[in-house]
């Protein structure tokens, strides 16, 4: 590790040699970016010398860590050590999905386990060589709540193992950087975080205002060269910036073209989320909290989570100067705000008797992470933050079960019913949120409702009662029920009294 000037806290440090700050890794002195080595010497390099000097893929990070907290301005020379270990590669490996669709080169999971060994060792050298070539992506598409297509790359099974390890020693340093009000495609976070500190941070400030913020096609917007050189704020190996730029400049196969940009990271591939994640600490999340500390005149909170992020906001005129603010910063990187998916609207503890006495009619909601948020109270007639399903999210799952039940049609029942089970568990499990009971139940009857007709059109002889049918809907279909505590029970058991909205 050096700062910026190229020295270390014992001098100067020769641009080759390794990081002091991982000095512990036995391999650590012999890795010299760019040296190649035979594959004798990779299994070499890697074989257990002594119980106490082996490879540990848990600990190895612990000093980049160490160093990337204590010093914001350290740049990190050698990495890529890490990410070639072969220990981190089959870690890598083993974290993948079993079932996930091949990319463009046809392989599965099961079939490149089939001679793992050998495929990590011979992976592991190209990549110390520089020999290691990303390969395009393959387009797909998945349907979104507003019935576009939302498009997908699926990288191939060494592009996924390889940018997976990339991400976890990456994550050793940028971890020590993001923001509390960051929540997307963290480690240790998830969506269910972000809304939980939406939710206390608009019961608990001074919150009247709600900025409902989305970045329109952010990532086929992110600008690679200014993703570059926010990356090399905090690492200085030239071999991963290599490695990142071969996932930038693969391009995407479709229909057996392949086509390139300088623009946008294709999502699918693990390296991604961090990516994007970078872009907007940098060209967002850090400006954020400035200028909520520099010009806001009242209370302040952001929530991000990846391009979709909600501003709350004491005064209307913090809000509308922020709005124009965060456009024109955006802006100078490439990015805009989604005209359609960005309103400023009155939301808070008063807004419902604000809105009344201007014969507005009811509080207006917004939409974050799938949930319909409403201006609501408690039985003792307090504030609080009311969740719901999101109307469009139900309609368009309930739509995607509806084909899946007719292509599903001629199936046994046994197998339709453990489909729609995972379907009403999995939604439960998301939506489960407290006082979204009666939407759950609303997804479970309609689903039920859609196997009835399904299951009465598999023949014209016949036809299934209800009383039959409750039957199967009993067995197959899991009860109602909330799976998710109130935001402010479990964010205090995270957050240990700190705030993660500010």
């Amino acid at each position: 590790m050096s700062d910026r000037s190229g020295k270390s806290d014992r001098g100067v440090v020769p641009k080759k040699l390794p990081n002091k700050a991982v000095g512990a890794i036995p391999m650590a002195a012999e890795a010299v970016e760019g040296r190649p080595r035979a594959k004798g010497n990779a299994i070499e390099a890697h074989t257990r010398r002594t119980p106490g000097r082996a490879y540990d893929v848990q600990s190895a990070l612990d000093g980049i860590r160490q160093t990337a907290r204590g010093d914001r301005g350290a740049r990190f020379t050698t990495l890529m050590h890490h990410v070639y270990a072969p220990e981190r590669l089959q870690a890598a490996y083993q974290a993948l999905r079993r079932d996930a669709a091949p990319g463009v080169d046809g392989q599965t999971w099961a079939q490149y386990g089939q001679d793992l060994q050998d495929n990590l060792l011979d992976l592991s050298v190209r990549l110390a060589r520089g020999g290691y070539h990303a390969k395009p992506v393959r387009r797909a598409y998945i349907d979104k709540a507003d019935g576009s297509k939302r498009p997908l790359g699926i990288p191939a099974l060494e592009d996924k193992i390889v940018q997976r390890a990339t991400v976890e020693v990456l994550n050793a340093i940028y971890e020590q950087d993001f923001l509390g009000f960051s929540y997307g495609f963290r480690p240790g976070k998830s969506a269910h975080n972000a809304l939980d500190a939406v939710a206390v941070g608009v019961s608990t400030r001074k919150v009247n205002w709600v900025l409902d913020a989305d970045i329109s096609k952010f990532f086929d917007t992110i600008e690679h060269d200014w993703l570059i050189k926010f990356i090399e704020h905090r690492v200085a190996d030239g071999a991963i910036v290599r490695l990142i730029r071969k996932w930038l400049n693969a391009g995407v196969l479709e229909e057996g073209r392949r086509t390139q940009s300088e623009q946008g990271t294709v999502q699918g591939g693990s390296i991604s989320p961090l990516l994007a994640n970078i872009y907007l600490h940098y060209a967002f999340d850090l400006w954020g909290k400035q200028w909520r500390e520099r010009h806001a005149r009242g209370d302040v909170v952001i929530v991000r989570y990846a391009d979709d992020w909600v501003a709350g906001f004491q005064f209307k005129s913090d809000a509308e100067r922020f709005e124009r603010a965060v456009a024109q910063r955006l802006e100078q990187f490439g990015l805009k705000l989604h005209p359609d998916k960005t309103r400023l609207i009155e939301f808070g503890r008063f807004a419902q008797d604000n809105r009344r006495r201007a014969g507005q009619g009811k509080a207006q909601t917004f939409d974050f992470l799938g949930f319909t948020h409403c201006c609501g109270k408690t039985r003792a007639g307090k504030f609080m933050v009311l969740r719901v399903t999101s109307a469009k999210r139900l309609r368009a799952k309930l739509h995607a079960v509806k084909d899946e039940l007719r292509r599903r049609m001629h199936r046994p029942i046994a197998e339709q019913g453990q489909y729609l089970r995972s379907v009403v568990g999995g939604h439960a499990r998301y939506f489960g949120v407290p006082c979204n009971g009666a939407r759950l139940a609303t997804f479970r009857f309609q689903v039920a409702r859609l196997w009835h007709r399904t299951l009465c059109r598999r023949s014209q002889a016949k036809h299934l009662t209800w009383k039959r049918m409750y039957k199967l809907i009993a067995h197959w279909l899991p009860p109602v029920r909330i799976h998710h505590p109130y935001p402010n029970q479990r964010l205090i058991v995270i957050t240990q009294g700190r705030s993660r909205m500010r």
